[in-house]
């Protein structure tokens, strides 16, 4: 019984994850930033992948990477920069900053 209840605990932790990485990838294209950023290849801007492995291990990561999604920026990789994007609110820019640097 202990066995049953854990393994079913772990498939709805699971399912909630896998639902939680699809509502994020949702989310991306709803905000258009799947119009410039891919998950795996280098389209106008990098790869999530890239992103993700860029930036795996720093602290402030997410707080840098969710001040250039609202602010936008430049520099970082390459010449051509990234625009601000005042349709996208801190909570969700949050929510997409975790799923890319989840990415791998």
């Amino acid at each position: 019984m202990k066995r049953t209840l854990m393994m079913v605990g772990m498939l709805a932790v699971s399912a909630f994850a896998s639902q939680a990485a699809m509502a994020s990838a949702d989310l991306a294209k709803a905000k258009n930033c799947m119009a410039c950023h891919a998950v795996g290849s280098k389209l106008v801007g990098p790869a999530y992948k890239d992103v993700a492995a860029k930036y795996a291990g720093q602290k402030d990561a997410e707080a840098k990477l969710v001040a250039k999604v609202l602010k936008g920026g430049s520099g970082a990789w390459g010449a051509i920069p990234m625009p601000a994007n005042p349709q996208v609110t801190e909570a969700e820019a949050k929510t997409l900053v975790k799923w890319v640097l989840a990415q791998k």
